[in-house]
């Protein structure tokens, strides 16, 4: 497999749906402005006129409709490949996450098989104010039942999407809107641009991925806080502290090992989350390594996260608020200090 091309989020992700859809007629995909515009992220760019509106369904304003609808078609033998588009409207559509998609195959005694992905928008950044800017990703992984899968870069992007879209189980794969590389969100952010082999591959989930080998201090991320960490790590060098940079790239099933293997080496933990600080990933993430040794800690773990308030929408004080490269470094040489 060629693997000379640099691809952004957007298009690797949709050169694995496309694959799968090309030799698996079980798969559909459905969401608002799919089939003329390919969803908000181009996810289904060309999709319409490939596939046609049997196989590429826009569908009206309607997220409990059509999840619903999904969630039907996937115990029916189908796999449906939705696009919520952003993480915000999970509220609308909440019940079949919770209650139906998540939890059939177990009430079912595995007799009903649910094996729908959910393609989801998160995260701020861009002055979309407070219902258009949130993470949640700690909600969606709270609810039993589900995988919950987050890529931070293009390779991730399209082996972790295979490795969805052939799970039989439901899958809500997350993308942060700042990563994904397409035009509305501005210039692509290096650091999530990859090599992408033109073939097929998968990326297993529930396994973390060291970006940055370090030995002072260990900063846990996902989605774009993996990238301000990466930006922390380069500030952080220049004042001599060695920081290694771990991306979750999985919340459920989650890596608890390799953080633990990370934190065992540097003895030091920030965990940087762009979802509220309150009952989230930050602090699961600090309680995984507590309870399996607290004698690893050089110094209490510290968590860089959103507060617990709506998301701002002036530019200022949202910038203020979110986990950014600055906060991330100055709570590293803290813990330095």
């Amino acid at each position: 497999m060629s693997s000379n091309r640099i691809l952004t989020m957007s298009r690797a992700g949709r050169e694995a749906l496309d694959w799968e859809m090309e030799r698996r007629d079980e798969i559909f995909c459905m969401g608002e402005d799919v089939f003329k515009f390919g969803g908000i992220f181009g996810t289904m760019d060309g999709f319409g006129a490939k596939y046609g509106p049997e196989r590429v369904i826009s569908t009206p304003i309607s997220e409990t409709g059509f999840i619903g609808m999904a969630a039907g078609a996937a115990m029916a033998g189908m796999h449906p490949v939705i696009d919520l588009a952003y993480i915000d409207f999970i509220g609308v559509c909440y019940n079949v996450l919770l209650n139906t998609a998540s939890k059939t195959h177990y009430m079912s005694g595995g007799a009903v098989k649910v094996p729908m992905t959910l393609l989801i928008g998160t995260g701020g950044g861009y002055n979309n104010a407070a219902q258009h800017s949130q993470c949640l990703h700690a909600t969606v992984a709270h609810i039993p039942g589900a995988k919950v899968v987050y890529p931070s870069n293009a390779y991730d992007a399209k082996g972790m999407l295979h490795t969805a879209l052939r799970d039989e189980n439901f899958v809500i794969f997350l993308t942060h809107k700042g990563t994904a590389g397409v035009g509305w969100m501005g210039t692509p952010i290096k650091t999530t641009l990859s090599e992408v082999p033109d073939g097929p591959y998968e990326v297993p989930f529930g396994k973390v991925k060291v970006y940055r080998e370090g030995t002072d201090v260990t900063i846990v991320g996902l989605g774009m806080s993996v990238h301000e960490s990466l930006k922390a790590a380069d500030a952080l060098a220049k004042d001599g502290i060695s920081a290694e940079v771990v991306d979750l790239r999985s919340l459920v099933p989650l890596d608890r090992d390799g953080i633990m293997e990370s934190v065992s080496k540097t003895g030091r933990l920030i965990v940087t989350d762009e979802d509220y600080m309150s009952y989230g990933v930050s602090g699961e993430i600090i309680a995984s390594v507590v309870e399996r040794d607290p004698t690893v800690f050089k110094k209490p773990p510290v968590r860089v996260t959103t507060p617990d308030i709506p998301i701002p929408f002036a530019r200022p004080m949202e910038q203020a608020i979110l986990p950014l490269a600055p906060r991330i470094a100055d709570a590293a040489r803290k813990l330095m200090a």
